[in-house]
């Protein structure tokens, strides 16, 4: 199990860096073009459309990471404390609630997108079905139902900070 896991961190750490260098790539370009007054400025208003929808992939397909490296917001002290004070698995209760949420909206992404790419809906510039951006929170919102659960199961400790900044 953890050399899956150790495989999905790999898969997600570069598919968000390669997400992340094409989007400076291509907005550099688009900035260069525009900037000298080139023809090719009007050939190029895809680029625009295209760096939108890969940031809403680049945070969606962030959110497992971010969760299982303790980088989500949280008010610490005030879970660690009620959870000792009134003897409840605050952390437990945390991730079931967090996993039964994800869970629910990876269902509602999945109708949502279902709904617009029975529309044929397609964006302006790349013609891309607009689908395609409510399939990027069914991604994320499924790699952080995952996270829930390996935490809630014990296979991941993602409210241990030190580990966090070790990786």
């Amino acid at each position: 199990m953890q050399k899956a896991l150790s495989i999905l961190r790999g898969v997600e750490r570069i598919l968000l860096v390669t997400i992340f260098l094409a989007m400076v790539g291509l907005y550099f370009v688009n900035v260069v073009v525009r900037a000298s007054g080139s023809m090719l400025a009007s050939d190029l208003a895809w680029i625009e459309e295209a760096v939108r929808l890969m940031n809403i992939y680049l945070v969606f397909l962030a959110l497992g990471l971010a969760l299982e490296y303790g980088r989500h917001v949280a008010v610490d002290t005030w879970r660690d404390g009620i959870g000792r004070a009134l003897h409840l698995p605050v952390r437990r209760i945390i991730d079931a609630t967090g996993l039964v949420f994800c869970v629910y909206l990876v269902w509602l992404g999945y109708k949502m997108s279902g709904f617009v790419f029975a529309t044929d809906q397609r964006s302006p510039t790349l013609g891309l079905p607009m689908g395609w951006i409510y399939v990027a929170p069914m991604i994320g919102f499924s790699l952080l139902a995952l996270r829930f659960l390996l935490s809630l199961l014990g296979g991941i400790d993602r409210f241990d900070t030190q580990a966090a900044d070790e990786a």
